[in-house]
């Protein structure tokens, strides 16, 4: 998969197509509180695409429980996530690769039985599920 084309928006153009609570999490870096949102426990074939862009970020064979509150990815599509060392350097923050909109964080090494032994911990209002039914 080619890396995704760039998509760039004023802070105008970006509140205009997002809702208040998306603008805050993706353009603002924000985060839902831990258990509320959509995709937590939904486990159905489909694909998460940026909610800001449409780019697709995730596979829904990738998800997995890990408990945390949120949505866990253990990888997302080649070249679609970019990551950078939050500035308190405990954490690396996962956006996406088109926009720039926050998704969340990544960790590592936490013993999960996934391929990768990463966790991406995305937030729901990040996100947009499609189905393949």
């Amino acid at each position: 998969m080619a890396a995704p084309a760039k998509v760039e928006k004023t802070e105008e153009e970006w509140r205009a197509v997002l809702s208040p609570e998306q603008f805050r999490i993706i353009r603002q870096k924000g985060t839902e509180m831990r258990g509320t949102g959509e995709y937590n426990k939904l486990y159905e074939e489909g694909i998460y695409n940026c909610a800001g862009c449409g780019t697709p970020l995730y596979k829904s064979t990738t998800k997995f429980d890990s408990g945390c509150g949120w949505p866990a990815f253990y990888e997302g599509f080649p070249g679609a996530i970019n990551r950078s060392p939050d500035p308190d350097g405990r954490r690396t923050e996962i956006t996406c690769a088109a926009c720039g909109g926050h998704l969340g964080h990544v960790f590592k090494g936490e013993g999960f039985p996934t391929p990768t032994d990463e966790r991406h911990c995305v937030n729901s209002v990040s996100i947009k599920f499609a189905s393949e039914k």
